[in-house]
């Protein structure tokens, strides 16, 4: 059984599909099984982006074995990995501002208690 090189890539991009899907769907779990805001906010920002990743990968891939160079996908990824990071921090920082209740199990710790234990 002779394989050409466009089945090995189709195969490839089934994969990444694959891998992207299950991602994505870890990232959607994440969001609904997570108790707060916190643990919520970890899920999309690591888990879909991942997931998106494979499947922008794939989309690439297919796209190059059609002759269809396109550099859209590598737009589009780059942008996703550039402000989900960056969009996650600022949502942390404003949640944190704004004391927004936390279910992890530890104490709040109030500014002036903490810059008296680092002192």
């Amino acid at each position: 059984m002779n394989l050409t090189p466009a089945v090995w890539l189709e195969a490839l991009a089934a994969l990444l599909l694959l891998v992207g899907a299950v991602f994505l769907l870890v990232g959607a779990l994440g969001m609904v099984r997570f108790r707060d805001f916190f643990m919520r906010l970890h899920a999309p920002t690591k888990a879909s982006t991942l997931g998106l990743g494979g499947v922008l990968l794939a989309s690439m891939l297919i796209q190059a074995l059609r002759g269809q160079f396109s550099i859209h996908e590598m737009l589009i990824t780059f942008f996703i990995f550039l402000t989900a990071p960056v969009s996650a921090n600022l949502m942390a920082k404003a949640a944190l501002h704004l004391r927004v209740p936390s279910k992890a199990g530890h104490q709040p710790v109030d500014e002036a208690q903490a810059h008296q234990r680092q002192g």
